[in-house]
């Protein structure tokens, strides 16, 4: 197990780095190479870690606690094969030797041989003078099989033994929340608290539990008393702010959000807020004063675009909301959304080909959206394209089976391409639909043969 002071590592790894200097083998003892290993892996210099374990196992080629750094190595970099025999030959001269046996639990956990792996950890509980960890990795084990009830006994241990183990606290929240037991998280939060009154991370967590519950005023004196534990904690004004301004209470937010800023490095989701509010309160130059910070401030933030492409939008200033579009598409290409509303704003430019490319794109990345399809279709059949129109009308049915617009759209397409058997297929759906004045430039004909 390695041990070593500081002062002795650092002799060793000076000594080292002088070997690999002057290209010639120098022979260290093995709790040496066990500290120089040991050194780089910390600092990230896996390969220099590699180098000094290759040259201290052919010094010393059964030395315990090199293997065993070996092995975990070799888990590390998923070589999980290599491993398992390591750890068996390992296991061959000290059968009980307790890191041995952790790194065959992770060994089976990250194999995904989850049962084999509690099996284990439960053998090492019997005789380990450290259980904490045992359970904490049993805890993890239970989290991945889903069985949250196990989940959180072995978080709760951990949180019993150590009540500011905030990993094992989160666990147990997420663990209660996928029970659904709201009840129980916010007993285990007040069990925190009357241990701790000024945890401000279970005062947080609290107020999250009061949100959803809906207990309002509870949430906001929950998030107060976490402000009062640490009047740093960005996270609780965050919380207070928004659930202020779902309230209406936008100044308040404001005031709230601008607090973070100078709490924390500056967001785009504290900008993009603080514009939202002032967007509700009709200071529509301060918001989009606020929504440009937040793009500005965090390009990848897409909701700040969102934000002014929605704007300009709602305004119908679409060569304003076009520009914003395309800006965000160069900085979150893959997003659904912005290729969403990139096709509206084309379809309103009648630009009906880039409206179609749009729409296709946010379909290919995941927008199943009734607007999606509908947009993407009525942009095809202003470029006179009858089938693709009616292969994207047969996508959308997917989603849609019983959306007469469909219907309509597929008749009118059957009807431009000749195909009367399958139009006539089709009008048969259609009795009693309406057909919008769109549908009407497009298939005037379909006027009389719904009977209207």
């Amino acid at each position: 197990m390695f041990n070593g002071s500081s002062d002795h590592t650092e002799t060793a790894v000076h000594k080292f780095e002088q070997m690999l200097e002057s290209n010639r083998v120098v022979f260290f003892d093995a709790q040496e190479f066990e500290e120089i290993a040991h050194y780089y892996i910390d600092y990230g210099h896996m390969k220099k870690a590699k180098r000094a374990l290759k040259l201290g196992l052919e010094q010393h080629p059964d030395n315990l606690e090199l293997l065993l750094i070996k092995s975990e190595m070799l888990i590390y970099d998923e070589q999980l094969k290599e491993a398992e025999v390591l750890l068996e030959y390992i296991a061959q001269m000290a059968p009980n030797h307790e890191e041995m046996l952790l790194q065959k639990a992770n060994l089976y956990s990250r194999s995904k041989r989850h049962d084999q792996a509690i099996v284990l950890l439960n053998e090492i509980l019997d005789f380990t003078d450290d259980p904490v960890e045992i359970w904490s990795m049993l805890g993890m084990e239970y989290l991945v099989l889903e069985d949250y009830t196990k989940a959180t006994f072995y978080f709760t241990k951990c949180l019993d033994d150590n009540p500011e183990d905030y990993q094992a606290l989160y666990n147990i929240l997420y663990s209660l929340e996928q029970l659904n037991d709201l009840d129980g998280a916010e007993a285990m939060l007040n069990k925190v608290l009357n241990e701790n009154p000024y945890s401000e991370i279970a005062w947080h967590q609290l107020g999250k539990i009061y949100t959803q519950q809906n207990k309002i005023q509870e949430a906001l004196s929950a998030y107060d008393f976490a402000i009062i534990s640490d009047d740093t904690f960005s996270g609780a004004y965050i919380e207070k702010a928004k659930l202020l301004e779902s309230g209406g209470r936008f100044n308040e937010a404001i005031a709230l959000y601008e607090l973070t800023l100078q709490f924390a490095e500056a967001s785009g989701f504290a900008y993009h807020r603080i514009g939202s509010c002032h967007l509700r309160l009709g200071n529509d130059g301060l918001a989009l004063q606020f929504f440009k910070k937040a793009i500005n401030t965090e390009p990848s933030y897409e909701k700040g675009w969102i934000a002014l492409v929605d704007y300009y939008t709602e305004k119908h200033q679409f060569q304003k909301a076009k520009y914003f579009v395309r800006q965000g598409l160069n900085v979150s290409e893959d997003s659904p959304n912005l290729w969403k509303r990139n096709g509206h704003i084309h379809t309103q430019l009648k630009l009906y080909e880039d409206a179609d490319y749009a729409y296709e794109m946010a379909v290919n990345l995941g927008n199943y959206e009734w607007a999606v399809w509908i947009g993407w279709i009525d942009a095809l059949l202003h470029l006179n394209d009858w089938n693709k129109a009616l292969t994207v009308c047969y996508q959308a049915k997917e989603y849609y089976p019983k959306k007469k617009a469909l219907d309509l759209r597929m008749t009118g397409c059957y009807l431009r391409l000749g195909k009367t058997t399958e139009s006539e297929f089709f009008i048969q759906t259609c009795q009693g639909a309406k057909l919008s004045k769109e549908l009407h430039k497009f298939f005037p004909e379909l006027h009389q043969q719904l009977g209207a």
